[in-house]
């Protein structure tokens, strides 16, 4: 009886390893609750958790891109929102990554990143160069908005420490900040509509105006690589928009460490576009993650010999 009882511990316990090394446990990091990347964060997570096997994903807020590829580089089991110009400064180890290279990986493209350029009337500005002399906010310090605002401004021919008085709110920072007058205007990148946004243009007495920057994007390019595009916000995105705003727009992708295993990236880009209904649910924005827009060209950054296999199988050459 009490061999039997030996081996039978001895099962449970071989069982139990087996199935906590079955268990996944994944962070998703993504970005402040005032965004894009949280909400749709959670939605990754909750169909990464319910749908691939043994895993158990998690959203984390952050500070944004530059937060997030910081943790990747750390190489613990990471799935992250990125702007495509911080992760490719991350893969150069370039810029605000100039102490390291990280071994990023793109899973995904998933969808435009539309800059704003956001004050409300009565701030006495109407176009990009009256943000000299300002209060205004660049983003928060780990985010991507700080980056490509930072390279707006350069492209405008202004300094970004001298030209302006500068905060580093994010932007339901930035938002308050506005409505309490104690900024001017602010930088942010973000999918439409943006929470926080839809709140400013939503407050009572208040008339939100968005300035118009699209003929910079030819010097950020020149300078940084054919990594944005001109773009549009349209005028019914936000309440109190009298016109379109014409903007600069950067892809956001999902990235990882290169050391992932090749079936856990496999598997997570299946659940993306096997489940993307259940994603679309949580922010719309996620209708844009299309397979027409995995191109090898897409992302700055070596795709993932996962991602590579799973759109191999849909007819997509990646390499």
């Amino acid at each position: 009886m009490k061999f039997l009882r030996t081996v039978l511990l001895g099962l449970l316990a071989s069982l139990a390893v087996v199935l906590g090394a079955q268990a996944q446990n994944i962070s998703i990091a993504t970005g402040g609750t005032g965004g894009v990347y949280y909400p749709m964060g959670g939605g990754l997570a909750a169909v990464l958790s319910k749908y691939v096997p043994g895993m158990q994903a998690t959203a984390e807020v952050t500070g944004g891109s530059i937060d997030n590829l910081k943790l990747i580089g750390s190489g613990k089991p990471y799935v992250a929102f990125s702007m495509s110009d911080a992760a490719q400064d991350a893969y150069k180890g370039e810029d605000k990554f100039k102490s390291g290279k990280v071994a990023v990986r793109t899973l995904v493209v998933l969808y435009p990143n539309r800059m704003h350029v956001v004050t409300v009337d009565g701030k006495g500005i109407s176009k990009f160069a009256d943000l000299k002399g300002k209060r205004v906010s660049t983003g928060s310090p780990g985010s991507a908005t700080e980056v490509m605002a930072f390279r707006l401004i350069e492209a405008a021919g202004m300094d970004k420490d001298k030209d302006m008085k500068r905060e580093r709110l994010s932007v339901a920072e930035s938002v308050n900040a506005l409505k309490d007058g104690k900024i001017d205007a602010f930088f942010w990148v973000g999918g439409l509509p943006t929470a926080s946004v839809s709140d400013l243009a939503n407050t009572p007495n208040t008339k939100i105006r968005m300035i118009d920057h699209a003929d910079l994007v030819a010097a950020m390019n020149k300078k940084y690589g054919d990594l944005y595009v001109q773009d549009v916000i349209p005028k019914s995105v936000y309440k109190g928009m009298d016109t379109d705003n014409h903007q600069a727009t950067v892809q956001n992708i999902l990235v990882v460490n290169e050391n992932m295993d090749d079936k856990t990236a496999y598997n997570i880009v299946k659940a993306v576009f096997d489940h993307k209904p259940d994603i679309v649910a949580v922010h719309k924005e996620a209708e844009n993650i299309k397979l027409e827009n995995q191109k090898k060209e897409a992302s700055p950054v070596p795709w993932h010999p996962g991602a590579v296999k799973y759109f191999a199988e849909k007819g997509i050459k990646l390499n």
